[in-house]
Order: C-alpha cells, then structure tokens, then sequence
C-alpha cells in the first residue's frame, strides 16, 4: 500500500492552523501486526501562551520535553493511569505546543484495532477517543519524539476536508481552560470522541 506522506512543509505553520489541517489525513501505523490507520476527524491545539491546559504552560520538564522538538514528530504521553494520549508537535522548535489528536475515523485494520480493543466494541467506538485511538493503534511512550515523516508512525496526505464541514468548540475532557475554542471536528462524523 502506497501512503503519500506528509513533509516537513506540512508542518511548518502556527499550531492552530495545523490543527485545522490535520483534519482530514491520515495516521498511519506499522507494526509487526500489520497495519492500521484512519482520517483525524478531531484535534485540540494546546498553546504555550496564555494556555493552562498546555502541558508546556509552565517550561520544559523531562515529560514534556518532546513538545519543545522540532514540529512534525509525536508527543505521547500517560495519563490517568491507563491511557496514552497522541500529539503532533507544532510551532518552531523550542515553542513547546502541540495537537492533541482527538478522534479517527478507522480505514486499515479494523480487525486488528478490534482484536486490541475488544471483540465486542462497535467500529464506531474503536477510535473515538484520544485514549482509546491510542489503544486500537497501539501508539505508546515508544513513539514519544519519533518524527511522523517515515514509518512505523506517520501521516498521510488523506481526504480533502470542506470549511463548512468543520466546526469548532470549546476543548473537552479537561480542568482548565476548557472554554477556549480550539477543538476542531468534522460535524456529524460517528466517531467523534464522546
């Protein structure tokens, strides 16, 4: 299978506008199980200034060192004890933002997403959810700081996204600043996180 991978050109734009961007390609991932991917239907952008909620708000720390790297590689952190959450680093290097990777819609190896997830879950509940995409596409701390230009992980260019079928809220899922409206999603798309 041919995947047009995105370059670092993609990349190279504030964090907001890439969190629109991202809308519509495709994170794929190669592993010894074979391949899964889906279109990123939904992102939040976490900000350095101004931003609470951003993992980088208060400097660089040993955890979130990644989101300091260049853009265009993974930020993969734990979180709540369970689950892993899969960002793309934006902004210049040594900015410390990044885009939360919110929700896929599954296109390659939905069986294989299934078989990590659990038989019983419907297609629309595989990846609807920043931990549970992570869980179907076995994305972990292993993938923390890789570039997303070659694989195992990487992204592709995917479909063509509409302005209008975009819309923004308010982040979710989070303490603070939740009412900043840098939540980005394809309107009506099943597997929008709940």
């Amino acid at each position: 299978m041919e995947f047009n991978i995105l370059n670092n050109y993609f990349y190279q734009r504030d964090t907001v506008p890439l969190a629109l961007a991202l809308l519509g390609t495709l994170l794929i991932h190669e592993s010894t199980e074979g391949i899964t991917s889906g279109f990123i239907i939904e992102t939040e952008a976490y900000l350095s200034k101004n931003d609470p909620a951003c993992h980088a708000y208060r400097g660089k720390t040993k955890r979130n060192a990644a989101m300091f790297g260049p853009p265009g590689r993974a930020y993969v952190y734990f979180i709540y004890g369970n689950h892993h959450c899969f960002n793309v680093v934006s902004a210049a290097e040594g900015i410390g933002e990044a885009v939360l990777v919110r929700a896929l819609e599954p296109v390659d190896g939905v069986e294989l997403m299934k078989e990590r997830r659990g038989k019983h879950h419907k297609v629309e509940n595989l990846t609807s959810g920043p931990g549970k995409l992570c869980s179907a596409m076995n994305i972990s701390r292993e993938h923390n700081g890789i570039s997303l230009q070659k694989p195992p992980l990487y992204l592709a260019k995917g479909k063509t996204v509409e302005k209008s079928s975009i819309d923004t809220s308010g982040r979710i899922g989070i303490n603070q600043a939740q009412d900043k409206p840098l939540r980005f999603f394809l309107k009506n798309n099943l597997f929008l996180s709940r």
